[in-house]
């Protein structure tokens, strides 16, 4: 969402925000997209979360792309701790990011509640997730986190 090419179609979510901005030329961004992170290329084949328990992530032709799910959430999580950050900004609906919905397994578009295998994983380890339309959200909770640190 910082306008790099990573979508899995080679496009970006590029969130054109001051704050945003500012906090990138301050360095205090840790950008990593976990389905990168996982071995996956740009551009992928379109893939979605068809069982939670155990986690199965295929593409639409039925390849099983779960192992890359997972190394890219690990590694997101790893990456994380390191950078000691205290939340993150994912991309919703995804079946890596998504934080609060992601689509089905049906490929038809449609919602159902849950999180993505990335950022449950950060949540699993007390990391906050926001996303995209959550952002007044995360600028409150990061604020509330530096007034409570100074």
């Amino acid at each position: 969402m910082l306008g790099d090419n990573v979508r899995y179609d080679g496009g970006h979510h590029l969130i054109d925000h001051p704050i945003l901005k500012r906090w990138k030329q301050e360095g205090r961004l840790v950008p990593i997209c976990p389905e990168i992170a996982g071995g996956m290329q740009i551009p992928r084949p379109v893939a979605e979360t068809q069982c939670k328990f155990p986690i199965l992530i295929t593409t639409q032709e039925g390849e099983d792309v779960t192992p890359q799910f997972l190394t890219g959430a690990e590694k997101t999580l790893e990456k994380a701790k390191q950078e000691h950050v205290c939340c993150a900004l994912m991309k919703a609906k995804s079946p890596s990011c998504g934080n609060q919905r992601i689509y089905d397994g049906n490929f038809s578009g449609k919602l159902i509640d849950g999180a993505g295998v990335a950022a449950a994983e950060l949540m699993r380890n007390g990391i906050p997730v926001f996303n995209e339309k959550q952002l007044n959200d995360l600028f409150a909770f990061v604020e509330d986190s530096e007034r409570i640190s100074a």
